[in-house]
């Protein structure tokens, strides 16, 4: 089983910040990505970002350059670093790790229950 455990969610002013975090425990060989999603009220769940192990990042448009994504890999840690926040960013952030439980089986996914973030006009 694996286990992720979120925080850092919560209600700010329009140009305020936020720091996300999702910690993944349990019977994990190693980690392929963790990412960060988002669905609004009435919207599909949609893409934030995400950080793979080779290091690579990937920001979703509405984003970039506000938001910055970085992981802690000795602690299976992703962190979301949200600025200058907007009201559109509104939403219930969830986390995903795709991981794998040993060398030779193939990776899946595991999401978090999600965090609410609100952001004031």
């Amino acid at each position: 089983q694996v286990q992720l455990v979120e925080s850092g969610g919560g209600l700010v002013q329009a140009g305020g910040s936020l720091r996300l975090s999702c910690a993944a425990s349990g019977s994990i060989f190693s980690i392929n990505a963790m990412g960060w999603y988002r669905q609004a009220p009435g919207k599909q769940r949609e893409l934030v970002a995400t950080s793979s192990s080779d290091g690579s990042t990937y920001y979703a448009d509405s984003v970039k350059g506000r938001f910055t994504i970085s992981r802690d890999i000795a602690k299976n840690t992703v962190y979301l670093q949200m600025n200058s926040l907007k009201p559109e960013d509104t939403a219930l952030y969830y986390c995903k790790v795709t991981y794998r439980t040993a060398f030779y089986n193939a990776p899946r996914d595991y999401w978090g229950q999600g965090t609410q973030v609100t952001v004031s006009s």
